[in-house]
């Protein structure tokens, strides 16, 4: 037993460093503000895989239209991934000239088995896009009226192939859905912090940019495209790969997407698998250990927190641990939550670690070893 705790100081000290570096990467990585009335010249095409979504679509729809970026310069295209609503009558309804949809039927036999059907989404829309900067979200998402407008000026001052932009989740109404809120947030603070210190990388695909010819380059989804998952990052790995400067974070307010909370926790843990289950395909194996070192820290407290209960001896331990972890992420996460105007959300912070830790670990295991629903499909 002493040795497991001799083992779990280890992983807690390696993933004390961790955090404080995340730290140093966050409050290094700059700020951008777009200029007002700054003339582009970019044309721009956004792609918006929907399936089922005609509930989600309309609040999005009219965010795009009145984007600042000029409607001659915005293309707008949303794939209808085989909907059995109303999906892609409400984009053919929608009065705005620049939106149009693509319904995946029309070019994919409904009866062809895909293990990732939102890739084969994308790649047909890059396929149909006239834009040279493919911008990418998703159909529950809404955003502010500079959000292209501020993209694009990102692009044309650095000239990145690939743009990783803040996410953050909305209309938290309820305890869990602020437990959600907080877990995204501190990803986001670590997509953020990993860019700066170019330490692997990572995005959201409901948030992020690409050149066209970038994507034409590394073969699009060529390779990755049996993986359910990782129409963004594994992407983004094949474009790092190619370009090692040329991925970058856009820290902006004006960038800031907004997406919902799942209702259900069934639906979380379907979420969560899904993100985890790509953990192991990664090229930069840099994110595979890390990973791996917050799973173990994680499982490990677990464990020692169920021992504890049976033998009080180990109850102090436990909390000197968690004491441990609760400051390192709180001190990493004020900052992360200031800029997305969360910061009251961190009352929650301490709560909710009885319910963080035990999905860190069955989430990890699950997408390594089990299968998950999404959008009414078994994927393996």
């Amino acid at each position: 037993m002493y040795f497991f705790l001799i083992i779990l100081i280890g992983l807690a000290l390696g993933y004390g460093v961790l955090m404080l570096w995340y730290s140093f990467g966050w409050k290094r990585l700059p700020a951008f503000t777009p200029v007002q009335q700054k003339t582009c010249s970019t044309k721009v095409t956004v792609i918006i895989p929907a399936r089922n979504e005609a509930d989600n679509l309309p609040p999005l729809l009219n965010a795009l239209q009145q984007q600042t970026y000029p409607a001659s310069l915005l293309e707008v295209i949303v794939i209808d991934d085989f909907s059995t609503d109303d999906t892609a009558g409400i984009v053919e309804r929608f009065p705005a000239d620049n939106i149009r949809v693509l319904r995946m039927q029309d070019h994919l036999n409904r009866e062809q088995r895909l293990n990732s059907y939102k890739k084969k989404a994308i790649e047909m829309a890059v396929g149909f896009a006239t834009g040279d900067l493919i911008v990418t979200t998703d159909a529950d998402c809404v955003m502010g009226q500079r959000w292209i407008e501020t993209i694009v000026q990102s692009y044309e001052i650095h000239k990145p192939k690939f743009i990783a932009a803040p996410v953050s989740f909305y209309k938290e109404q309820n305890f869990f859905k602020k437990l959600q809120s907080l877990d995204f947030m501190t990803m986001q603070g670590i997509t953020g912090a990993a860019a700066q210190l170019r330490a692997g990388a990572m995005c959201n695909g409901a948030n992020l940019a690409y050149e066209k010819s970038a994507f034409y380059e590394v073969g699009g989804f060529t390779g990755i495209d049996s993986i359910a998952s990782g129409d963004d990052m594994l992407l983004m790995y094949k474009i790092y790969s190619a370009y090692p400067e040329g991925v970058m974070y856009l820290k902006s307010e004006e960038a800031i997407v907004r997406t919902l909370p799942v209702d259900t926790l069934k639906d979380f843990m379907n979420q969560r698998i899904r993100w985890s289950s790509k953990a192991d395909k990664y090229e930069d194996k840099r994110i595979t250990w890390v990973l791996l070192l917050v799973y173990l820290f994680n499982a490990g407290l677990l464990v020692l927190g169920a021992i504890a209960l049976f033998l009080p001896v180990w109850l102090p331990p436990f909390l000197i641990l968690m004491l441990f972890k609760v400051t390192l992420e709180l001190y990493f996460m004020m900052p992360v939550a200031r800029f997305f105007h969360k910061t009251p959300l961190l009352t929650w912070f301490i709560p909710g670690q009885f319910f963080h830790i035990p999905y860190i670990v069955v989430a990890g295991w699950l997408g390594k070893f089990g299968s998950y629903q999404w959008k009414g499909r078994q994927v393996n």
